[in-house]
C-alpha cells in the first residue's frame, strides 16, 4: 500500500470515529437534523457515514427483528441515503426501489475504490463568501448565513465517472447530489470493481453476493440446510425465492378467480346485495396487493424483481381502489332507494344513481391522475387534457345535457311521479293517445304507458315544456254527464226525474255535494238534455268509472 493509501485509510478511520458518534448523537438529541450536502465533501462523507449505519443496523439488528419498528428504521435510513441522489427525472413511484439498489451498489463501489484525500475534495470553503457590501452573483446560495458566489456546479471523483452535481433550483438548491447517470450506472460500476479489496472497514463484506439468500421468512440456519441448487442465484434472486414467488402468484390468482366467479354468480339486478357482491373482487385484489407487499419484504427481493413486484402491487392496489370508488357509491345509493318512500324507477332514484355514479367517476379520475403523476406523467398536462376533452365532450353531448337539465326541472317541480295518471300535450286530435300512466322518469327521458298499453318515450327536454295534467293528485274527481229524455216526456215526468236523481245522488256515499246539481239544460236535436255536475270522493280512475 502506498503512503497516499495509508494516509487515506487513516483518515477514513479517524473520520468514521468522529462521525459515527456524531450521527448517533444527532439521532438521539437532534432527530430532525438534516444531512450535510452543502459540498461534494459533505455529501460524500454523509453518504458513507449513513451507509455504515445502515449496513451495521442490517447486520446486527434488522434480520433478528420482524416488527414494524425495524421496517420503519430501515426505511428511514434508506430514505436518508436516497435524498443524496438526483432522481428528479425518475417517476416518484420508482424512486425508492431505484434508490435502494443504487445505495447498495454505490456504497460497495465507494468502499472499494481509491478516494482522493479529504483535503482534495471540494467543500463549502471553496466558495467565495460575499461580504454585506458586495453584490453576489446570480447563481449565489446561502452558506452559513452569507451569500456564496461559487461557480462549482459538479465534481467527479478522479479516475471515475461518479459525479456529484449541484442542484440549481427548487427547495434543495445549492445541495450536491450524486448525478442521475451515476445512480443508473451504479450496478455497472460495481461489476467493474467487485474483485477489488475493500479500502474501508465496512459492517458487512460482500453483501451483494449474500443478498440473494437473505430474507426474513426463514432463519439463516434453515437456509443453510437447503440444497445447493436452491441457493444458487438466478437473475439476482435465489432459486428458492423464485419458486416461492411463483407459487404465491399462482395461489393468489386462483383465489381471486374463485372469489370473482362466486361473487358474480346469480347477479341479475342492481339491488344492494348485488352491488355488495360486486365489491368482493376489488376487495380480493386489494388483499392480493397487500400479500405482494408482504412477500416483497419477507423474501427480501431485490433489483428489478423487487421493483416489478412493487409496481404490480401499486397498480393492483389503485385499480382495486378505483373499482371500490366506482361501485361503492352505488351500494349507498341503492340502499337509500330500497326504502319504501322511493320508487325504483322514479326521478329521485335515477338522480341518486346519477350522483353516485358521478362521485365514482370523479374519484376514479382523481385516482388515475394521482397514479399517473406517480408514474411520471405531468399532472398539469393531464388536467389540461381533461379540460379540453371535457369541453369537446360537452359540445358533442349538448342534447344529452339539455335532457339532463330537463330532468332537473322535473325533479324541482315534480309535476308527475312514477305511477301517476296524466294527460300531456295540447293536440286535441290525439287526446286519447296523450293520456297514460307514468312508468319511469329517467335522467334522459320519461316513459308513459298509454290507455292502449303502448309505451311512449319522451325526452325530458321536451316533456318538461309540455302542459301536463296530473289526474292522480286530485283530491276528488268531477263527474259531468249529460243524458237525454224523449221529447214525449211531460213536465211532471221531467220534474220527477230531476228530483229522483237528486235524491239518489244525496244518498250515494261517494258524492260530496250537499246540493247535487241536476238541471234541464235545453233542447237537443232529438232529446231533452239533463246535466249532472257532482264531485266524487275518490282519486282512483277505476272506482270513479264504477261510480259513474
Amino acid at each position: 500500500m502506498t503512503g497516499q493509501h495509508s494516509r487515506w485509510a487513516g483518515l477514513c478511520v479517524i473520520l468514521l470515529s468522529l462521525l459515527l458518534p456524531t450521527a448517533a448523537m444527532a439521532d438521539s438529541k437532534h432527530p430532525l437534523e438534516p444531512l450535510d450536502m452543502s459540498s461534494p465533501r459533505a455529501t460524500l462523507n454523509s453518504f458513507l457515514t449513513t451507509g455504515d449505519v445502515l449496513f451495521k443496523y442490517v447486520h446486527e439488528e434488522y434480520w433478528g427483528n420482524t416488527n414494524s419498528v425495524a421496517e420503519d428504521r430501515l426505511h428511514n435510513l434508506n430514505t436518508a441515503l436516497h435524498r443524496m441522489f438526483n432522481l428528479r427525472e425518475i417517476a416518484p413511484a420508482a424512486r425508492y426501489d431505484l434508490g435502494r439498489d443504487g445505495t447498495v451498489y454505490l456504497y460497495e463501489v465507494l468502499s472499494r475504490i481509491e478516494l482522493p484525500p479529504e483535503a482534495d475534495i471540494p467543500d463549502a470553503a471553496a466558495y467565495v463568501i460575499a461580504g454585506e457590501g458586495e453584490r453576489p452573483a446570480v447563481d449565489a446560495e446561502t452558506v452559513k448565513g452569507k451569500k456564496a458566489v461559487g461557480k462549482l456546479v459538479a465534481w467527479t471523483i478522479p479516475h471515475t465517472e461518479i459525479t456529484l452535481v449541484r442542484v440549481a433550483d427548487g427547495e434543495r438548491a445549492g445541495q450536491f447530489l450524486f448525478s442521475f447517470s451515476t445512480v443508473i450506472r451504479a450496478k455497472e460500476f460495481y461489476e467493474k470493481v467487485r474483485s477489488l479489496p475493500y479500502r474501508r472497514d465496512v459492517p458487512i463484506k460482500n453483501y451483494i453476493e449474500k443478498r440473494p439468500n437473505l430474507n426474513r421468512m426463514f432463519a439463516p440456519n434453515t437456509i443453510k440446510r437447503f440444497p445447493e441448487w436452491l441457493k444458487r442465484s438466478a437473475y439476482e434472486q435465489a432459486v428458492w425465492k423464485w419458486l416461492s414467488l411463483v407459487t404465491l402468484i399462482v395461489l393468489i390468482a386462483l383465489v381471486t378467480m374463485i372469489v370473482h366467479r362466486l361473487a358474480r354468480r346469480g347477479i341479475s339486478g342492481r339491488t344492494v346485495s348485488d352491488h355488495l357482491r360486486r365489491l368482493s373482487t376489488p376487495l380480493a385484489l386489494l388483499l392480493m396487493s397487500l400479500v405482494f407487499d408482504l412477500a416483497n419484504v419477507q423474501l427480501s427481493l431485490t433489483g428489478w424483481v423487487s421493483g416489478g413486484i412493487a409496481w404490480t402491487s401499486v397498480a393492483i392496489r389503485y385499480f382495486s381502489l378505483t373499482w371500490f370508488t366506482w361501485t361503492g357509491p352505488m351500494v349507498v345509493a341503492e340502499s337509500i332507494i330500497s326504502s319504501p318512500r322511493i320508487h325504483d324507477q322514479s326521478l329521485n332514484a335515477h338522480l341518486l344513481r346519477l350522483v353516485a355514479r358521478a362521485f365514482g367517476i370523479v374519484a376514479a379520475i382523481a385516482i388515475i391522475l394521482y397514479i399517473s403523476n406517480q408514474l411520471g406523467a405531468p399532472l398539469y398536462g393531464l388536467v389540461a387534457g381533461l379540460g379540453v376533452g371535457g369541453l369537446a365532450l360537452a359540445l358533442a353531448a349538448q342534447p344529452t345535457i339539455e335532457n339532463f337539465i330537463g330532468s332537473l326541472n322535473l325533479f324541482a317541480d315534480k309535476p308527475v311521479r312514477v305511477g301517476d295518471f296524466c294527460r300531456y300535450g295540447e293536440d286535441p286530435t290525439m287526446d286519447w293517445q296523450r293520456i297514460g300512466y307514468i312508468e319511469s322518469i329517467g335522467i334522459r327521458s320519461t316513459q308513459i304507458r298509454g290507455l292502449d298499453h303502448a309505451l311512449t318515450t319522451i325526452p325530458n327536454a321536451d316533456f318538461c315544456k309540455m302542459h301536463i295534467i296530473n289526474y292522480t293528485v286530485r283530491k276528488r274527481m268531477f263527474l259531468l254527464t249529460v243524458f237525454g229524455l224523449r221529447y214525449e216526456t211531460t213536465d211532471d215526468q221531467l220534474r220527477f226525474v230531476l228530483a229522483t236523481l237528486r235524491a239518489m245522488l244525496l244518498d250515494h256515499p261517494r258524492v260530496l255535494d250537499k246540493e247535487p246539481r241536476v238541471r234541464f239544460t235545453g233542447f237537443g236535436d232529438s232529446s231533452l238534455n239533463v246535466e249532472i255536475r257532482v264531485d266524487i270522493d275518490t282519486q282512483d280512475i277505476d272506482e270513479f268509472r264504477a261510480v259513474r
